[in-house]
């Protein structure tokens, strides 16, 4: 299969056309890097200074040393920063291809909701729904009902 030519997700009518920007740019990074059993996912997202930071997700042979999109782009948004400033997410968007040859928004994986939490409690994280298969926003902290909060 071929990830140029699948389907993009359609723009759900309550996204923000900055969250748009998100999901436009995460489809065409995936259809540039995606690789069967090795770079399934990829994840677009904004910090509060409006910049734009990207992750693919990285699979190993021992799947304890896979690396999730999530938290490729969390790094590469931190690495961004001077030092000393907090990590201020706004909004994720991570995508991946279904069987079927079209990009599906993802909701991330438990590890990952509790990273995005941990260091971005006040981000809006875009998950499909089960029941539906309809793209929707929520809080980070609503992926983790009675989350634990860490002081740093």
């Amino acid at each position: 299969m071929s990830a140029t030519d699948v389907e993009p997700v359609p723009v759900p009518p309550s996204m923000s056309a900055a969250d748009a920007e998100l999901l436009a740019t995460a489809q065409h990074l995936l259809a540039r890097a995606w690789q069967s059993g090795r770079h399934e996912v990829a994840t677009a997202l904004r910090t509060a200074d409006g910049r734009v930071h990207t992750g693919v997700h990285v699979e190993g042979s021992c799947r304890r040393s896979s690396v999730c999109a999530e938290g490729v782009a969390m790094g590469t948004a931190r690495g961004a920063l001077p030092a000393g400033a907090p990590l201020d997410v706004v909004s994720v968007v991570s995508v991946q291809i279904k069987p079927a040859g079209r990009f599906r928004i993802i909701a991330p994986c438990g590890v990952c909701r509790e990273l995005i939490s941990d260091y971005c409690p006040d981000a809006t994280v875009w998950v499909t729904t089960v029941e539906g298969d309809e793209p929707l926003a929520l809080g980070a902290l609503e992926l983790l009902p009675e989350k634990s909060r860490r002081r740093w």
